[in-house]
């Protein structure tokens, strides 16, 4: 089977995530400590504890969602050993989980990467106040279209058809909202989100990333690696740096990616981490691969059917 590991980005967080692997499976409890050892404090109470509001503060949730979803992949290695992904791609923060499975950084590395980047955003979004709204029912073109010239609006992602989000200050998605809806938006829908993610209003923490990403030890891998800015597969190294770094200002070309990926003629999907968003975003592709997400620890019965039933 042609195999891609998809990997989910900040929203997707709860409280209890992951907890059920923690108990049953000792590879998935070990990553749990050691990145609370990594931390110097215990991520892993916020995340199987909370309380909600912390685990939804971005300086915790990009960090808790890429652990979480480390530990649910130390749990597949061990039951499934010859399951290995042709391609890789992760939805905004899920990036930097994709390079960790494709072996292109560390676990430790990626942790430290993701707790700064998790931090500045996090100091963006006190020090720019923002907002993000889902706009339901118009194409990519039609959302440039009728956010135009309005100042302080941007595009943030585009995940599947007729479902792009954009992101800015309050007053710039409030005017971007009205010609929406002039424009025929079925709906724009205001995101439960602490700031403006993928916007200028990002540009800050973008600088501050720079130095780390730079630094970072970046290695070549023979699994195909799809990145978010330019919805392409990305091999460079210095190009890799480069797309995450700008990531965090940019628009999350998601639907682009995977119809990129599509081309690869995947037979499955398996989104790894939180909530099922990638497997709802791909069913409205209309991927010709099968998606099934590995949040919970009963849904390795569904992966073990389906290995099965391919031979």
């Amino acid at each position: 089977m042609n195999i891609a590991f998809i990997f989910p980005g900040q929203g997707a967080q709860y409280v209890g995530m992951g907890q059920d692997f923690a108990k049953a499976y000792p590879e998935a409890r070990e990553v749990f400590d050691k990145a609370d050892s990594l931390l110097g404090y215990s991520l892993s109470s916020i995340i199987f504890e909370g309380p909600e509001e912390d685990i939804n503060k971005t300086k915790h949730s990009q960090v808790a969602i890429y652990v979480n979803s480390c530990a649910l992949l130390s749990v597949i290695k061990k039951l499934f050993p010859e399951l290995k992904p042709r391609v890789c791609a992760g939805l905004s923060l899920g990036e930097y989980t994709a390079l960790y499975v494709s072996g292109r950084i560390s676990f430790e590395e990626g942790l430290l990467l993701v707790q700064k980047r998790a931090q500045f955003m996090n100091d963006a979004c006190e020090k720019y106040p923002g907002k993000m709204s889902a706009v339901l029912g118009l194409d990519e073109k039609s959302v440039r279209d009728a956010i135009g010239t309005i100042e302080d609006v941007w595009v943030a992602n585009c995940n599947c058809p007729n479902q792009i989000v954009i992101s800015g200050t309050a007053s710039g998605v409030e005017k971007a909202t009205i010609s929406l809806k002039d424009n025929k938006a079925k709906r724009v829908i205001p995101l439960t989100v602490h700031g403006a993610f993928h916007s200028g209003l990002m540009s800050e923490a973008e600088k501050q990333l720079t130095p780390f990403v730079d630094q970072a030890n970046i290695t070549d891998s023979d699994i195909e690696f799809v990145m978010n800015v330019k919805g392409e597969f990305i091999s460079s190294i210095p190009t890799i740096k480069e797309l995450l770094k700008k990531q965090v200002t940019h628009s999350v070309l998601w639907e682009k990616g995977i119809r990129e990926i599509e081309k690869q003629g995947i037979d499955l999907y398996i989104e790894i981490g939180p909530g099922k968003t990638l497997l709802g975003m791909n069913k409205k592709i209309k991927t010709s691969g099968k998606t099934i997400s590995i949040d919970k620890s009963q849904d390795l019965n569904d992966l073990k059917n389906l290995l099965n039933e391919s031979g």
